[in-house]
């Protein structure tokens, strides 16, 4: 065991967007994503909702990966793991309501065993298992999940009958949303949002704000905050391996713009140096062709 300090720049983002069918879920989190990136091509979304991503292919050339019934925790999984694989960046999984409700879903798996409270004791774990594995994500991970909206029927001051919203309740496990950097609430048609949950401070109890790329890139503010230029040419310039600078240029993603040029020229003097060393195999064949040259003598 080694304590070290904590550094915010480790950290992976956990977004969640909750709302109601039409609020702008699936686009909102692409806008996200991109903030995030900056690269489309990097970007993944785990599709659950009948191909509705490709709606959004308009936007840039983002990665999706079409997830259909059943909806078991293991096959979300299976999907993540897929997305950490192909080298992505953000991964989008639209929706989480699906692992919950959907066909081969919790509810239904806890169903299929006789719906007793003990049941719950096998489906637990397995959902357990699906949130740390979104937890535990080398990448960014933003999740959507569908919420529906609470309605009552009170009675007004002059006595007469009036239906109040009490707001939107999200369809998965409860207690998800406490796990996430930051959980946004898309509260209308017109895509406007509000931070229920947020540990950056940057937008709880602001306004209502329509979410952007400009959200995105915020987030990513935030994680690499305390990091400078001066900081990674000293550390870029001081590595020695085509691996360890792999490492870097993701550790500096939020400055990549300025450090990719050093990172290319610190590459290019590696590659060169590597170029001119003399293998060890080729060391020891010419000391013994030198030898057997004397012993010959």
């Amino acid at each position: 065991m080694k304590l070290k300090t904590a550094q915010r720049h480790q950290v992976k983002l956990r977004i969640g967007l909750s709302g109601a069918s039409g609020f702008g879920k699936s686009y909102s989190a692409l806008l996200l994503a991109y903030g995030i990136t900056n690269d489309w091509s990097k970007i993944a979304i785990i599709d659950t909702e009948n191909n509705s991503a490709s709606l959004y292919a308009h936007l840039g050339d983002f990665n999706v990966l079409s997830l259909n019934a059943p909806y078991s925790p293991e096959r979300y999984i299976e999907a993540i793991k897929t997305c950490e694989k192909a080298n992505m960046e953000v991964v989008i999984i639209d929706s989480i309501t699906h692992e919950w409700q959907g066909k081969g879903g919790c509810l239904n798996i806890h169903e299929k065993l006789g719906g007793r409270f003990q049941d719950w004791s096998k489906v637990s774990p397995r959902h357990q298992e699906f949130i740390d594995t979104i937890l535990q994500s080398e990448l960014h991970v933003i999740t959507t999940v569908r919420s529906k909206i609470d309605y009552s029927m009170d009675s007004a001051s002059n006595g007469k009958t009036k239906v109040v919203k009490h707001g939107l309740k999200s369809i998965t496990r409860e207690g998800f949303e406490y796990e996430l950097t930051a959980n946004f609430e898309l509260i209308n048609e017109n895509h406007m949002a509000k931070a229920s949950k947020d540990r950056t401070g940057l937008f709880m109890d602001k306004p209502e704000f329509i979410i952007s790329s400009s959200t995105g890139r915020k987030l990513m503010q935030w994680c690499n905050e305390g990091l400078t230029i001066k900081q990674a040419k000293t550390e870029i310039s001081n590595c020695t391996t085509i691996d360890g600078l792999r490492h870097l240029y993701q550790k500096y993603h939020g400055l990549k713009k300025e450090v990719y040029p050093f990172i290319l020229q610190r590459k290019t003097a590696l590659e060169s140096i590597s170029n001119h060393v003399i293998p060890l195999e080729t060391i020891i064949n010419q000391t013994k062709t030198n030898t057997n040259a004397v012993n010959s003598k």
